[in-house]
């Protein structure tokens, strides 16, 4: 089955337990600019370094949603995993920094920032109650 916004994303599945950070950022209101920001983040043109740093840091999955102009990211980890900790050893990571300039000329943010310091931390207000 293909996977799209209507018939779901399939999850990736682990025999651990664990957590789920949820952040937003904004892209500049301007269709080419924003294909283009999806064409960086295709798999076919997406940097393997900065996967392969992503997952040293101890982040299982990262993926970023779009809808209009706002982006959503979802990065899943294991319990014990320290967000202040991973993100300052990714920021040092080799093309990481470069990664970060190349896609700031899309977004709205600063673009001296590094990821962690652009995409905001959500609060989640509402879940599916057991």
């Amino acid at each position: 089955m293909m996977e799209t916004k209507t018939t779901g994303y399939q999850l990736k599945q682990v025999d651990f337990p664990t957590k789920r950070y949820c952040q937003t950022l904004d892209l500049k209101d301007d269709p080419q600019l924003i294909e283009l920001y999806k064409k960086y983040h295709s798999k076919e043109k997406f940097w393997p370094e900065i996967g392969e740093g992503i997952r040293s840091v101890g982040i299982l999955e990262m993926e970023i949603y779009l809808v209009n102009t706002r982006l959503f990211m979802i990065v899943e980890t294991r319990l014990d995993f320290d967000w202040d900790t991973a993100f300052g050893k990714l920021a040092g990571l080799p093309l990481q920094a470069e990664w970060e300039e190349k896609t700031s000329v899309f977004q709205v943010a600063d673009p001296k920032a590094n990821s962690a310091e652009k995409w905001r931390l959500m609060e989640r207000i509402f879940r599916l109650y057991e």
